[in-house]
């Protein structure tokens, strides 16, 4: 019972960290973005958080987590609406933590998955549209993809099966690929591009908070991937902490280098980035890897971070806080890298890594498309030239972020 009460504990404080991630999507996208949009952004991640919490309880959990019997095809289970069935039963289910600790652990990646979308479409997508997009994505996509590997599905099933330790591509290519899709859909802000499609930059109005938004996200990482060892086991957790600390610093040297060599400026949103990008690639293997491999890993995701922001640029996509780039490339590489790196590296494994790359892009672009495309020409899903102009604080909230403070739109 002492070691239960010792893992679970340890389990609740990575919660809570991973709960806290949620003020540094907060900051990092409205630091990124103008001013006149903050609260419209602000009001958005209220909404993940809140109703992610409420669908995982209905839904999602007992989706995600279904139970597959054997023989099953490991593609859909759902193990019956809400968590009340649990009071009656045994709730040290597992010598790690109780199944109410499991429940909101697991709730807390859920939300994530919407965020990382919530920026990429900021300053110009409706409300209500988004938060029906939510409500289907969170309640329905991300558990059910989530089965696939963590919920012991097909993908799990394999020979050698794919390997995610805390979601490169369960939590951040999810997000990734809807958020790829969703802004093709909305297209790019209002000035962004110039009569020859060259991209011209919209500063954000506040890179300090950006800036402790990253801090916040690096430290939420302890949990997020400390987390995922499922216990307090000293070597495990520790090590895991030092190859995600090692692969965010890595990430961020390697990308501000890279970018001041090609742009020859010091640029901190590039910084930034290639810190979470480091982040971002080091999760799939955190505890397959060593720390040079984690050093690496890190670094390659830093240097990728620049070239994937300007090539995304390029195809006219505009994302104005690098989440594509961040989350779905730089996930898609950390997934990879576990075929390469570290403990499970051989041909067998990249093969089930790509394997499962392919398959989550395949739900997540798909059901992204039906979801919004669906929305587009229903309900429309685009905010008006007047309200992208004007601020969408303003026209869907009545209200300025800053309103004591006299500050103006630049």
């Amino acid at each position: 019972m002492e070691l239960l009460t010792i893992n679970n504990v340890w389990m609740m404080i990575c919660t809570a960290l991973v709960f806290f991630m949620h003020l540094g999507f907060s900051l990092l996208e409205i630091g990124l973005t103008r001013q006149k949009n903050t609260i419209n952004i602000l009001f958005k991640n209220i909404f993940i958080i809140t109703a992610g919490l409420l669908l995982y309880c209905l839904v999602g959990f007992n989706l995600m987590y279904p139970g597959f019997a054997e023989g099953s095809s490991g593609i859909f289970g759902f193990a019956g609406f809400g968590l009340d069935a649990a009071i009656a039963a045994d709730l040290a289910y597992n010598q790690g933590y109780t199944y109410w600790t499991d429940f909101l652990f697991q709730a807390m990646f859920a939300a994530t998955a919407a965020t990382i979308v919530s920026g990429a479409v900021a300053e110009r997508i409706k409300i209500v549209p988004f938060m029906i997009f939510v409500i289907i994505y969170v309640g329905i996509i991300y558990p059910l993809a989530g089965s696939w590997k963590w919920g012991g599905g097909f993908l799990d099933m394999r020979e050698t099966p794919f390997y995610d330790f805390a979601g490169s591509t369960l939590v951040h290519s999810v997000g990734g690929w809807a958020a790829l899709v969703a802004v093709w859909l909305l297209g790019s802000r209002i000035g962004k591009y110039d009569k020859d499609g060259k991209p011209k930059a919209i500063p954000g109005h506040n890179i300090p908070l950006a800036t402790a938004g990253v801090l916040i996200l690096w430290l939420g990482w302890f949990g997020f991937n400390g987390g995922s060892v499922l216990s307090a086991e000293p070597g495990a957790t520790s090590l895991v902490l030092v190859t995600t600390s090692l692969a965010a610093a890595s990430g961020g040297i390697i990308a501000f280098l890279v970018s001041t060599i090609r742009y020859k400026n010091l640029d901190l949103t590039m910084f930034l980035n290639g810190i979470l990008g480091g982040l971002v690639g080091i999760t799939a293997g955190a505890d397959q890897m060593s720390p040079s491999d984690a050093i690496i890993i890190g670094g390659i995701a830093g240097a990728i971070i620049v070239f994937a922001v300007a090539f995304i640029d390029r195809l006219r996509l505009d994302d104005p806080v690098g989440a594509i780039a961040v989350h779905l490339v730089c996930g898609i590489w950390g997934t990879l890298a576990v075929g390469l790196f570290g403990n499970l590296a051989s041909g067998a494994q990249v093969i089930s890594q790509i394997v499962g790359i392919a398959s989550y892009a395949a739900i997540c672009t798909a059901s992204t498309f039906i979801i919004l495309f669906t929305l587009k020409k229903t309900v429309g899903i685009r905010v008006s030239e007047k309200e992208e102009l004007e601020g969408l604080d303003s026209h869907e909230h009545g209200i300025s972020a800053y309103a004591d403070f006299g500050l103006r739109e630049h």
